[in-house]
């Protein structure tokens, strides 16, 4: 059985964390900044780990991640 290949536009979005579960980074802050509040460009800094219905298809895409 040949190896499996991972989705190369998955393993430059998603990292896996120590736990297993996926850390991705904040979505609706690439463009249209002046409309968006302040609270919500605050709260969307940084990472945050995806729910459990959308870690079940990213890790379909990484089957290797460990």
């Amino acid at each position: 059985m040949p190896k499996m290949k991972t989705k190369s536009s998955a393993k430059k979005r998603f990292k896996v964390t120590a736990t297993g579960r996926i850390k991705a980074a904040q979505a609706g802050k690439r463009h249209g900044m002046i409309k968006r509040t302040t609270k919500f460009i605050r709260t969307a800094r940084g990472t945050t780990v995806l729910c459990d219905a959308d870690e079940k298809i990213v890790k379909k895409y990484m089957p290797y991640a460990r």
